[in-house]
């Protein structure tokens, strides 16, 4: 099967580091999968991230489809880490999706339809500020989608998040993936999230450490080299889910 997303040899020195934010990092995504990124604070997991979103320069190669990733970014949906904003500013949750619509080219039913998928269409006119921080992420989660982008890529997307609305969103990130054929890049410390969702793991620690299937990849020997250190770990959400401490 021909891989959606290529990284090739990509590498980021932020002005004046002593050495680079990651390293020589390659891998790619196979369609229609979900694959977790993980790796310790300061591993470069977001810098990765905004490399292929082009946030910042890199080298290397990123490509989509076999093609510069330049010509793709209108394929790619993002939610981030942290969303902020100023919560006095009176904005709904429809007008928020609306600012996506910079080019005039998405129509008022499918923000409507969106919003319907990630069970939020009864809050669209709800204040932003209003929301928790399930709802929050739901609503980041539909803006992210309105433009039915190929690769969907979320940065540590369950932060600020309950557990109830963790599994929430998680599920419906699954339900997406298999009704829509998205592939989807999730970075995370949450290994449960990992086990549970991914069918894939790249773990990487400013280079890249493996990368495979979780419960082939995944042991306490990858996790010594990747962290620098023995992990404890403890039950989270289930009796056999586990996460990283």
């Amino acid at each position: 099967m021909k891989s959606i997303l290529q990284i090739e040899n990509i590498s980021v020195r932020y002005p004046r580091a002593v050495e680079s934010a990651i390293e020589s990092i390659t891998f790619e995504l196979q369609p229609k999968t979900i694959t977790a990124l993980i790796g310790p604070n300061g591993s470069g997991k977001s810098t990765l991230i905004k490399a292929i979103l082009g946030l910042i320069p890199y080298q290397g190669k990123i490509s989509m489809y076999g093609k510069p990733i330049e010509k793709s970014y209108r394929d790619i949906g993002y939610v981030p880490q942290r969303f902020s904003f100023d919560t006095t500013f009176p904005i709904t949750v429809e007008e928020f999706i609306s600012l996506t619509n910079t080019h005039k080219d998405i129509s008022p039913d499918r923000i409507q339809e969106v919003l319907e998928q990630v069970h939020m269409l009864s809050k669209k006119n709800a204040a932003l500020s209003q929301l928790s921080g399930g709802q929050l992420q739901r609503v980041l989660l539909a803006r992210a989608l309105v433009r039915k982008p190929k690769l969907l890529i979320l940065d540590e997307p369950e932060a600020g998040v309950d557990v109830g609305g963790e599994q929430t969103f998680y599920n419906l990130l699954e339900k997406m993936v298999e009704e829509h054929a998205m592939t989807v890049l999730i970075a995370t410390h949450e290994l449960d999230i990992v086990y549970r969702f991914a069918e894939n793991v790249i773990c990487i620690n400013r280079v890249l450490v493996c990368s495979g299937p979780p419960k082939k990849t995944l042991n306490q020997q990858m996790f010594t080299t990747l962290y620098g250190h023995e992990l404890q770990f403890y039950g989270h959400h289930h009796d056999n889910d586990e996460r990283i401490t």
